[in-house]
């Protein structure tokens, strides 16, 4: 039986949607024919034996009921909600031949499946005679469904419409600080209670598929926490929100750049303006790098060493090496408005700049480790921003004023403990000198850990902590004499709890604590408590 099957089946089989849904060929719902007065009384009347000399299929026709018993028997077609192949339609012969060449196809599938005693031998001999009464049609179906193909296959390899997508977040934010004192001063922390926003909206778009020009646009009032008494500040970096902004809601573009792909193990990200390492490589906090979502506080998102572009301009290369190494590097003209400037000590290659190089190891799901060295050279004003507002000052090392150049060595990790519990970290070295004046040097180190649970208390929560101690002058020398480190050591101690409200809004309350701020025993602790509402678009 299956023999003669396959020498029914002589025509290719045929997507019968492709012309007309299974749901089309049954609905056209057509009056029964009507025969006039006139044609009854002619006897020029013929008598039709071939269904081929038929314009239409009737339901009365030897065809149609043959077509479907099949129907019925095999569920060649089932558009309708009820299943059922009915009737009352009249079909044209294309939209019949269509019908006809699902059912081929459907015991197509039972003797592919070994399934050749379900279909009986009788019906395949209805099938070959349909077959053969409609093959005309059946042939052109054929041709029309391989030039549809033909010309998908042709706009599909080279045609792409450019397109754009629109990608927002807004943030609305409360917060206090408090205290007994400000770092480094005698006054109490005199922060009132806070309601400020920060509004992103960003431009992805497209040429080929494989390329992406993002712009972003930035406005926000959520005021640093690091300023003196006056302005309600802290007293230090140590305490900036991860997501504060410019002050009065002004409007700028902070990011502009274009990524792509030059081979398919290679990408390429060139930065116009607002340059950030751990968006061009890997940072290994997944669950508390994001300013929108992630940590509450800055020096919570990820380490420092990620901080070196400071929003400047630059390219990055990422190679895949194999399925578990990732190298990358890159080069950076620090800070947004350096490469633009064509004044002395300024420009690309003249002014501040970054070099970074990084090794990715990612064995599994569970691991991801990072090895990272980045190259700072500053044309002025020491180190004082080495660390871009995640530490202490600089103030007493010898390297608050000059040319600086630092080199920075970092270690990051990722655990994924279980597949709801997961464990982070870093620790960073920097040793950095300057080029002009007295010959000084000095090191520093930084670390800390963080701690995710998923789905905590319900489904979509996120409960987080990070603990760690900020950067930290630990000795040097200036002019041949030893300078001695800080003795103290301030830690960052901050939790907080992501509750997910829907798929685009987030509450976050969180509390921040300072202990020993500027690594000095004598500041008082200070504290930051907030509630970071993030509405994703």
């Amino acid at each position: 039986m299956t023999k003669l099957f396959w020498s029914v089946l002589r025509v290719s089989p045929v997507v019968a949607a492709t012309i007309l849904s299974a749901n089309s060929v049954l609905a056209n719902e057509v009056k029964e024919p009507t025969t006039s007065v006139a044609q009854l009384s002619s006897d020029k009347i013929s008598q039709t034996t071939s269904v081929s000399q038929f314009r239409d299929v009737q339901p009365r026709d030897w065809a149609f009921q043959a077509l479907q018993s099949l129907v019925e028997r095999y569920n060649c077609i089932s558009g309708y909600p009820d299943g059922t192949f009915r009737g009352n339609r009249t079909l044209n012969r294309f939209e019949f031949a269509a019908s006809l060449n699902a059912c081929l196809e459907r015991v197509s599938e039972l003797i592919a499946s070994s399934t050749a005693d379900a279909v009986k031998k009788e019906d395949l001999a209805t099938l070959q005679r349909l077959q053969e009464e409609f093959s005309a049609e059946l042939a052109t179906l054929r041709g029309q469904v391989d030039a549809l193909e033909a010309r998908t296959g042709e706009l599909e390899a080279n045609q792409f419409s450019t397109t754009t997508k629109l990608k927002g977040e807004a943030i609305f934010g409360l917060t206090q600080a408090f205290g007994n004192g400000v770092a480094g001063g005698t006054e109490k922390i005199n922060s009132n209670f806070t309601f400020s926003d920060r509004v992103r909206l960003t431009l992805e778009s497209s040429f080929s598929g494989k390329d992406r020009l993002q712009t972003r646009l930035n406005a926000g009032n959520i005021r640093s926490l690091s300023g003196n008494a006056a302005a309600g500040g802290t007293g230090t970096n140590m305490a900036r929100l991860g997501y504060d902004s410019t002050a009065d809601n002004a409007l700028s573009v902070d990011k502009l750049n274009y990524a792509f792909n030059p081979l398919p193990n290679l990408s390429v990200k060139v930065d116009a303006i607002g340059a950030d390492l751990d968006d061009n490589f890997e940072a290994f906090n997944p669950d508390f790098k994001s300013s929108g979502s992630g940590s509450i506080s800055r020096y919570g998102r990820f380490s420092p060493i990620y901080r070196q572009a400071r929003g400047g301009s630059g390219i990055a290369l990422n190679l895949k090496a194999n399925d578990a190494i990732t190298l990358g590097a890159g080069y950076y003209a620090r800070g947004s408005a350096t490469a633009s400037d064509p004044g002395p000590n300024k420009g690309l290659f003249e002014g501040d700049s970054t070099i970074i190089g990084q090794l990715a190891f990612k064995p599994n799901q569970a691991i991801n480790l990072g090895l990272t060295y980045a190259h700072v050279y500053q044309t002025s004003g020491g180190f004082s921003g080495g660390f871009d507002s995640t530490g202490g000052g600089v103030v007493g090392t010898g390297l608050s004023t000059g040319k600086v150049e630092a080199s920075n060595y970092g270690v990051q990790l990722n655990l994924k403990a279980t597949p709801k519990i997961s464990l982070g970290g870093w620790a960073g070295y920097t040793t950095a000198s300057t080029l002009t004046g007295t010959r000084s040097t000095g090191d520093f180190w930084y670390w800390a850990g963080n701690l995710a649970i998923k789905d905590f208390v319900r489904e979509g929560n996120t409960l987080g902590f990070v603990f760690g101690q900020p950067p930290k002058f630990t000795g040097g020398k200036s002019g041949g004499t030893n300078i001695k480190g800080e003795t103290d050591t301030s830690f960052h101690l901050e939790g907080l709890y992501k509750i997910k409200v829907s798929d685009n809004v987030l509450i976050t309350p969180g509390v921040l604590v300072i202990l020993d701020p500027e690594h000095n025993k004598n500041n008082p602790n200070i504290y930051v408590g907030t509630i970071r509402t993030t509405f994703s678009f």
